[in-house]
């Protein structure tokens, strides 16, 4: 590929720009609907206004367990040469007494490679903030008086950057990302409660690779495979495989698996890494377009490990609408990714 040394060099550098922190992001199973939740260069590759609202339960049946929402809408500002793509996130978090709502404003440079428009590398970046919430009157402790735990609530803001680059053609797409650049403590005083601010529950820098492709089998069903990589540099790998079939553009149905894979050498796993199941979860996964403009997609989540048994799955459920003028192109090259 002409501009391939181009795509490595930046995947290198978004790699290289990470540093390490505290806690994971949030987990979506329906990122492949919309990848700017992972990516912020995917802004705009719909090449038409797109809203989605997606609602997240996680773990259903246990006190605490994560719930997600998350609204997001992104569109190109120049129909015609659909060079510059934006777009906003707005996601809230809770987790027990934790809470994270996060605020993102996204713009992508989307360069054209060939004549036909087939192909375009986006550049992509995302300025915003996250305000930490910790609820000391949801901890239940042991002994009372804890004078480490905070007396009632605090939150701090935190403000962020997020950066990503995404290439793409009518058959296959890859993308590389790096989220939370500046939520990480420096301070030493990482997974240790503090009375006065929240650092022991920020979020860890992440690094995202997305890959996937496009098969058509026959006339109106296309097989559409793809994968997610996520890393945080401390913890374990996450690998997301996902195979979805599409019938006719409309009614999407497919399933995937959630492991550990081993792609960086950690310091602990002697002593306990690899003593853990890697298995994590299977989905099935679901997508149909009710109209041309109107998509409600529905995901699950089944543990496969030793939690199988203690909780009752998770649940992700997302309503996206396409508004104001569909371009020509939507016909001609409908958009799988």
């Amino acid at each position: 590929m002409k501009h391939g040394k181009y795509l490595v060099l930046i995947i290198a550098g978004c790699l290289g720009l990470t540093k390490v922190s505290a806690q994971q992001s949030i987990q979506f199973t329906q990122y492949m609907f919309n990848s700017m939740s992972v990516n912020p260069s995917y802004a705009g590759y719909k090449e038409e206004w797109f809203a989605q609202v997606g609602l997240r339960s996680q773990w259903t049946g246990w006190d605490g367990a994560p719930k997600t929402g998350t609204i997001s809408v992104d569109g190109v500002l120049d129909p015609y040469t659909k060079r510059h793509g934006v777009g906003i996130n707005l996601t809230a978090d809770k987790l027990g007494a934790q809470s994270a709502t996060s605020f993102y404003a996204n713009y992508a440079l989307r360069l054209q490679l060939d004549d036909e428009d087939t192909k375009r590398l986006s550049l992509g970046v995302a300025g915003g903030f996250t305000q930490y919430g910790l609820d000391g009157n949801k901890i239940i402790t042991t002994e009372g008086n804890d004078p480490v735990l905070p007396e009632g609530k605090i939150s701090d803001f935190v403000p962020d950057i997020r950066l990503g680059a995404y290439f793409y053609t009518p058959k296959w797409y890859v993308g590389v990302s790096v989220q939370d650049l500046f939520s990480g403590s420096n301070s030493g005083s990482d997974y240790r409660f503090n009375q006065n601010i929240t650092e022991s529950i920020y979020r860890t820098v992440h690094g995202y690779f997305i890959a996937g492709a496009l098969f058509e089998v026959q006339e109106g069903f296309h097989i559409r495979p793809s994968l997610l990589l996520k890393e945080d540099f401390k913890g374990p790998t996450s690998l997301d495989l996902n195979a979805m079939l599409v019938f006719n553009r409309k009614f999407w149905i497919g399933a995937g698996y959630r492991t550990r894979a081993k792609v960086f050498k950690r310091t602990y796993e002697e002593q306990s890494a690899n003593k853990l199941s890697a298995m994590n979860a299977i989905t099935g996964i679901a997508q149909f377009y009710v109209t041309d403009r109107l998509r409600i997609g529905y995901s699950y989540d089944a543990m496969i490990n030793k939690m199988s048994g203690n909780q009752g799955g998770t649940h992700e459920v997302t309503i996206g609408v396409t508004f104001g003028r569909v371009g020509t192109k939507q016909y001609l090259n409908p958009r799988f990714f």
